[in-house]
This record gives structure tokens, C-alpha cells and sequence, in this order.
């Protein structure tokens, strides 16, 4: 099964994360194929960056987000759009 979830980057303490999609069995810093975007929590307010047609053509093709990454993509508009055109479908 291929996920969508967050792999942690930078410095110790001073955590920031890539969303990206991998095997589920792959660990969480471990390899992926491909990095849709980032998130930067310790900024005021949070910093979300997705690339839309990348995360709406892997969740199209079956790909699992976790629970964060469903609130980070529900915070960038992209789940709207994709149960939208789930709906039409």
C-alpha cells in the first residue's frame, strides 16, 4: 500500500517535515518515490506547501494519507478538490 505521510528533516530540536508518498512498509525517514511538499510547524503561523496536482493525482490513484497529513491537505484546499471530483466521478 502506498502512503502520503511526513518524513522529518532538519536540525535536532528544530524539526520540519516533506510530505511524501511511500511504501507503507519503508521507515518514516526511510525511502520514498516521490516529495509533494512541506510543512513547517515552528513558524507563527504554520507554513504548508503542497504541490496540488501531485498530491490530488496520488490520492487519485489510491494513495493513503495519514491522519496529519489529511489535516495539512484539508488545510490546503486539496482534499475539497479531490472529493469534488470524487463526487463527479
Amino acid at each position: 500500500m502506498v502512503k502520503i505521510r511526513l518524513r522529518r528533516v532538519g536540525a535536532p530540536k528544530k524539526p520540519s517535515y516533506r510530505l511524501v508518498v511511500a511504501d507503507a512498509r519503508a521507515p518514516r525517514d526511510g525511502a520514498f518515490i516521490s516529495i509533494i511538499g512541506h510543512y513547517n510547524p515552528l513558524t507563527d503561523p504554520e507554513i504548508v506547501v503542497v504541490n496540488e496536482e501531485e498530491a490530488l493525482r496520488w490520492l487519485r490513484q489510491g494513495a493513503q494519507p495519514t491522519a496529519t497529513v489529511t489535516r495539512l491537505l484539508s488545510k490546503a484546499g486539496v482534499m475539497e478538490k479531490f472529493k469534488a471530483t470524487k463526487e463527479k466521478a
